[in-house]
Order: structure tokens, then C-alpha cells, then sequence
């Protein structure tokens, strides 16, 4: 199936890694032009390599207006951005009374305004152009509480409303705005968490993890030519851990 993405400018953030880089590396298969995002530059470049992205733009997305920059500077260098992924790395762990005012303001940043900001940067050439793809990353613990993950269950779960909000201003402008809901993915995140795969497995319906190329390859048609009717939705891949509707 032809997706309609060659020659598409993508930008993907928090993809020297994980899915970020699966998602990259998907849209460079499909023919698109994509920029990567890291706070590593040793690690974006190895990125590169091995999605075969055409720009690296070294980023921390912790700090405030670093994701209006990275739109900007695609913008400069490609002439525009038609595919906008916004994705970070996962706040750490933490019950509600362990977690720091600190910690809350950095997460906050990090999964919330830094998708504010790019998505506000890129908007208006899509609307202008009467084309568009947004795709936020978060998580299906912004529609079931992981246990512990307190700043990314409360954050994460905000990103679902601003996504049906957003989809339904654009909708008639050619711009079409989706979350997706990777489920447990073997990624290094799980590492980070202290967890097996053998842990998470059993208490999959699917009775096995994600890979992160089966997270790609579903980010890459939610940003095709094909999936223009598809708007306003989260999407869950997760193997049937989400219980509800």
C-alpha cells in the first residue's frame, strides 16, 4: 500500500531511542523526509544511521520554547512541517507523596508544553497548506493508572483532552490530530522501570510485549495520505491490556 508520505517533512521528537526512533525510521521507509530530536548528540547520530533521517537537531525538550526551536528550524532548512510527532522519554517513577513540586514542573514541561509549543509552531503552515498530521505519543496509562507512575498517569491523561480539542478545530482545514497508546513496548523504558519481560508478558491478553517496529508501522499510516478521515482518536497498541472501551 502506497501511503502517500514521499517527500512528507516529518519531524519526530524523542526519537534517538525507543519508539520515537521506530517511528523514524517507519516514515523514512514510507519516502518522507524526517528530523530527529535528542538531548545526545552521540546518540543522534547513531540514530541517524540507523532510521536514515535527513536532519539531527540536538534538543533538550525539558526546557521551555525548545519545541517551538526544533519546528522552527525544520521550517528554515525544509520549508515546513507535515508530519509533527511529539514524544519524550517517561517521567521518573514515584507515588503521589514522593513526587516533588520540582519533579511535577519538569514533567510538565517535558510531556505537556513541549507538545504546546511545537504543535503551535507547526499548525499554521499545515492549516495554510490544507495538510496536516499531528501525532502525540503518550501512553495507556493515560486512560488506566499505572501504579507509581503518578506524574505520567495525571500528565499523560491531559494530552487525551487536548487532542480531541484540537482535532475538532482543525478537522475542517485538512489537519488531522491523533494520540497513541504504545502499550508495554521492548523498549528500554522497561529497563529504566525495573521490570521483566517475562513480568509484563503474562499480564497481556497477547501474552507478549510490543515490538517497536509494530508501533511504527502504525504511526506511519495515522500519518499517511490514507488515514485523512481519521481524527480525534487515541489509539491503543497494547495487545488487549486495556480493559475498557
Amino acid at each position: 500500500m502506497d501511503l502517500g508520505l514521499y517527500g512528507k517533512r516529518a519531524l519526530v521528537c524523542g526519537s534517538s531511542s525507543g519508539l520515537g526512533k521506530a517511528v523514524a525510521r517507519a516514515l523514512v521507509q514510507e519516502g518522507a523526509k524526517v528530523a530527529i530530536v535528542s538531548r545526545s548528540a552521540e546518540r543522534l547520530k547513531a540514530a541517524a544511521i540507523e532510521t536514515g533521517a535527513g536532519m539531527q537537531l540536538v534538543s533538550d525538550l525539558d526546557q521551555p520554547g525548545a519545541g517551538k526551536a526544533v519546528v522552527d528550524e525544520v521550517v528554515r532548512a525544509w520549508g515546513g512541517v507535515d508530519v509533527l510527532v511529539t514524544n519524550t522519554g517517561g517521567p521518573p517513577k514515584g507515588k503521589f507523596l514522593e513526587v516533588t513540586n520540582a519533579q511535577w514542573q519538569v514533567g510538565f514541561q517535558a510531556l505537556w508544553l513541549s507538545a504546546v509549543e511545537s504543535i503551535q509552531a507547526a499548525l499554521p503552515g499545515m492549516i495554510e497548506r490544507k495538510w496536516g498530521r499531528v501525532l502525540l505519543i503518550t501512553s495507556v496509562a493515560a486512560k488506566e493508572p499505572i501504579a507509581g507512575l503518578t506524574v505520567s498517569n495525571g500528565l499523560r491523561a491531559g494530552l487525551l483532552g487536548l487532542t480531541k480539542t484540537l482535532a475538532l478545530e482543525v478537522a475542517d482545514k485538512g489537519v488531522t490530530v491523533n494520540a497513541l497508546l504504545p502499550g508495554y513496548t521492548k523498549t528500554e523504558r522497561l529497563v529504566e522501570l525495573g521490570v521483566t519481560d517475562e513480568q509484563i508478558a503474562s499480564s497481556v491478553p497477547a501474552r507478549r510485549l510490543a515490538t517497536p517496529e509494530e508501533f511504527g508501522a502504525l504511526a506511519a499510516f495515522v500519518a499517511s495520505d490514507r488515514a485523512g478521515y481519521l481524527t480525534a482518536q487515541a489509539l491503543s497498541l497494547d495487545g488487549g491490556w486495556l480493559r475498557g472501551i
